[in-house]
């Protein structure tokens, strides 16, 4: 059994389904908000759910990419795609569960995509990073789409998601040295991703900016 399959076919299908749906819906939502016609919401639903995946894949060689080959992950973006198109108003309105169930997708996606790249033999490093960009990436195509400059990922005054995704897919390289990942020990690197993500999002954790940084128009000569 390779690393990145932690549990039944049937299972991981699942889970990986909802997650690909809950990121469909925020970047439909986003794409509601800029005001896109329904196209512009399944263009945003897929690149959102599927982004991520799909850069790892084709970074690592495994082509046909898995958004490719699963007809299940291609048309489930399509169908958020319609919930907001049409229910948009009732989903921006739970947009405290959307986060929460975002929040889990993170998890599950830092540990399966650090563990597939670890099957493609990456090292440690190079395998954290790529569970980061699976956890992550859908949500920098999204804002790029868009033209949300600089994606959100990258703003200071967004609630932490990249270390959240860091911090499980770690968690799951060091299991993978020790030869100890599996469903239960890989479930629990996927909640805390969970928690850190919760926690910042509840208590406002930023990231640092630059040591001794002035004002924001500071350039290089008040360095």
């Amino acid at each position: 059994m390779t690393t990145s399959r932690l549990f039944s076919a049937d299972v991981q299908q699942t889970l990986d389904l909802i997650g690909i749906f809950v990121f469909a819906l925020s970047g439909g939502l986003l794409a509601v908000r800029k005001n896109l016609d329904i196209f512009g919401i399944a263009v945003l639903a897929e690149a959102t759910a599927l982004g991520g995946g799909l850069l790892r894949d084709l970074i690592i060689g495994a082509v046909p990419p898995a958004a490719f080959e699963n007809r299940g992950y291609f048309f489930t973006p399509l169908v958020a795609a319609l919930v907001v198109f049409f229910l948009h108003p009732e989903v921006a309105r739970i947009n405290n569960a959307v986060q929460t169930l975002d929040a889990l997708g993170l998890g599950l996606f830092c540990v399966t995509g650090t563990a597939k790249a670890h099957d493609y033999g990456l090292g440690s490093v190079a395998a954290v990073v790529l569970g980061m960009v699976t956890a992550a990436g859908g949500g920098v195509i999204r804002d790029l789409l868009v033209g949300e400059l600089p994606p959100s990922l990258l703003r200071w005054d967004r609630a932490l998601y990249a270390v959240p995704a860091l911090v499980g897919g770690t968690i799951t390289a060091l299991l993978i040295a020790a030869h100890s990942l599996g469903a239960v020990t890989g479930t629990a690197a996927a909640l805390v991703a969970f928690a850190v993500r919760m926690l910042a999002l509840r208590y406002e954790w930023r990231a640092p900016r630059a040591w001794h940084r002035g004002s924001a128009s500071s350039g290089p000569e008040d360095a």
